[in-house]
Parts: C-alpha cells; structure tokens; sequence
C-alpha cells in the first residue's frame, strides 16, 4: 500500500546477510492487502523470520544459517501460504497454526503443482514452524503425509463404500448424555425433558435406569453430515446452527462461511442424516456450552474442531469399525475424497461439483476415476 511507511531499501534484508540476493521482506502482494498498522507488525515479524533462517535456520545450536538462495525461496513461499491463512480466516492473522499448515499441505496435494513444488512447499511449512517453534516456544509441526526427494508424493487415502458403511455404523454407536449421577438437581431437571421426549414417556416417570437409554446424537449427526457433504475440517469448525435445514433435507452454507468465500451453496442430506441432526439439534439445547454460541459442533473441551481433533475421532471411529489404518494416511478428508469418488462413479462430475461445493470444474476432475471396487471386478471378469 502506498501509506506504508517503507522503501525498497527498507523492504529488504541487510546486504551482507544478502549477498547477491535480494531478499523482500514483504512482497508486494501481502503489502497491497494490510492496513499501515497491520504492515509494521508483518514487516517486523517477517524480518525476524527471514533473519532466523540466514543466521540459524538449518542448525540452531551450531548456528548454521540456509543460503541465500533458499532463504530467498522460501520467502515467498512463506508469503504465499501467509496470504493463504488470511483469505481462510477472511482476516490478518499471524501467526498461523498447525491446523493451518495441515490443510494449506491437504490443498498443495490435491492441485495441479508438480510434485517438486509441492515437496518445497513442504519443506517451506517445516522451515516456518520450526521457527515459530523457536520464537513462541510451541510444539514443532509434523506433516501427516510427506512428499519423497523425487517429488512423488501421494495425497491420503479415501474410504471405500464398505469402510464408508462401517464409519456410518460406528458413528450410531459412538456418544452419550450426562450420567445422571454427574449433573445437578437443576441440569437434570432440564435433561429430564429430554428424556422424557426420547423415551415418549411423562417426564415424571422417568428414571435413573432411562438415562442409560438415550445415547447422544453430536458425534453421530457430526459424521453422517461429513459421510453425505464432505465436510472440510474448516466447515465442521465453522458449521452453524443456521446452516441446517432439517425439513429439506439440506445444509444451507452461505457464503461469507464456506471455505472458498464464493458462493452460497446448498448441500443435499440423507433422510437418515437429517434426522440425526434434528435429534442432535434438540439436544445441543441442554449443554450450557452451546448459550451463547451459534457453533453446530463443540468439543467436550468447549472448543470447535479442528483437523487435530477430526483425525481423532476418525481413528477412533476406524477402531471401532475394524479398520485397518496401518500403512495408510487416513484425515479427516479421506471422507470428502469418498464422497467424491463414488458420487463420481454414482452420478456424475457435475453433481460432485455442487456437493462438494468446488468453484472450478478441474478441482473435481480429480475423482473422474473408476473405483477401486469396479476395476477388482473388472479383473475378475477379463479372468
């Protein structure tokens, strides 16, 4: 921005921490995009960044520095993933989190980069958390999926249609209310009712022994909702109460929420999972937690999910279904992956297109492929 207090001198690195490289400290795109004040903190942040990896970068405690060649790349690319974070969150935000890196990485892999710009983008993400890892005193940030020397990196897997049922069954038998025993005379008063309408019995003939037959309905309605519209972490953590439309069947997610920022979309449920929701929508009105939130989904730790916490669950979810996760790199988007593959294989590009909620046809091109399931039976059959 042509307010910020700056020239070219100042917008890069000393010169001889430089030598024949010019090192900008804010490129140009990230400049055009931040208030006076907002430019002050990033340029201070950025140098102190750019400064740590010329100085110490590739070893700390022997004070070994990266060349100015590497430096100067993984510069930008820092920038651009930076620029990333802002457009997610639809705000300036420094510095960015794990969970940022782990679904910046997901996006690199799923596009249209070779695969040696996606391995230099991950070793970007390590270089930079590293760092932060330094300056903050956080944990280091480990990728879930890597991309080997040569650039051949695979993305994570998808769940297949019998994994997809299991996942589906799992989640039915995964939650429960509050114990009687751990709520208040006043909370099990109000969870009382709720029984009481689960069971369509009179709220004064409910007992204790009721509680054990009312299971809870958030992780449920949370995983049925992912198995038909592909969820990205982003949305389930951004999910609101307003998006369900129990009636028609559909998530409403317009789109100052959606995760691209494009459109207002409308996402097609089951019957089933319209109806898990509406349980789940009752129930969510017994939690304190939820008073003064809009949020759809929270943690037992009040906090919305994230990538962290979905792959969790996921995990647990494969445990409880019997599958094996061993050799494979199972997220949270392995669901939105099968939903695409097999809705797909099921209808067409264009019905993916809208369920999945992509802007460009290219992005769904990537599941204009036969399942694994059909081309087995296409071996059985050439025999």
């Amino acid at each position: 921005m042509s307010g910020n207090p700056t020239n070219s001198s100042d917008n890069r690195i000393d010169a001889d921490l430089d030598p024949g490289r010019n090192i900008v400290i804010v490129p140009s795109d990230n400049e055009d995009r931040l208030s006076e004040k907002q430019f002050v903190d990033y340029h201070s942040y950025r140098e102190q960044f750019l400064k740590w990896l010329l100085h110490l970068g590739k070893n700390p405690d022997k004070a070994l520095g990266y060349s100015a060649y590497t430096v100067y790349e993984s510069g930008y690319r820092a920038a651009a993933f930076d620029r990333w974070v802002w457009d997610h969150h639809d705000e300036y935000r420094i510095p960015p989190s794990h969970e940022d890196a782990d679904e910046y990485l997901q996006e690199v892999a799923y596009s249209d980069r070779s695969h040696a710009s996606k391995g230099k983008i991950e070793e970007m993400l390590k270089r930079y958390f590293r760092w932060l890892a330094h300056k903050y005193g956080k944990d280091e940030w480990k990728p879930d999926f890597t991309f080997d020397s040569s650039g051949g990196g695979k993305p994570r897997d998808f769940l297949t249609v019998d994994e997809r049922r299991a996942i589906r069954e799992a989640a039915l038998e995964h939650g429960n209310i509050p114990s009687y025993n751990s709520l208040t005379p006043k909370k099990r008063t109000e969870w009382k009712g709720y029984v009481a309408k689960t069971l369509d019995k009179p709220a004064d003939e409910v007992t204790p022994e009721d509680w054990n037959q009312v299971d809870g309905w958030k992780i449920t309605s949370l995983v049925w909702t992912s198995l038909d519209t592909g969820l990205r972490p982003v949305e389930v953590r951004r999910a609101k109460t307003s998006w369900v439309d129990v009636s028609n069947e559909v998530l409403r997610i317009p789109k100052e929420e959606s995760s691209k920022n494009r459109d207002n979309w409308m996402v097609s449920l089951t019957d089933r999972t319209a109806k898990a929701l509406e349980r789940w929508m009752e129930e969510r009105k017994n939690y304190s937690r939820y008073d003064d939130t809009e949020t759809l989904w929270l943690t037992t730790h009040d906090n919305p999910y994230g990538s962290k916490s979905l792959g969790r669950l996921l995990r647990r979810l494969c445990d409880k279904a019997g599958i094996r996760t061993d050799n494979r790199q199972l997220s949270w988007y392995a669901i939105r992956h099968s939903v695409g593959t097999y809705m797909t294989h099921e209808r067409d590009l264009a019905a993916t297109k809208a369920q999945l909620r992509h802007k460009s046809v290219k992005t769904t091109m990537k599941y204009d492929a036969v399942p694994v399931e059909d081309r087995r039976d296409a071996l059985d059959r050439m025999g």
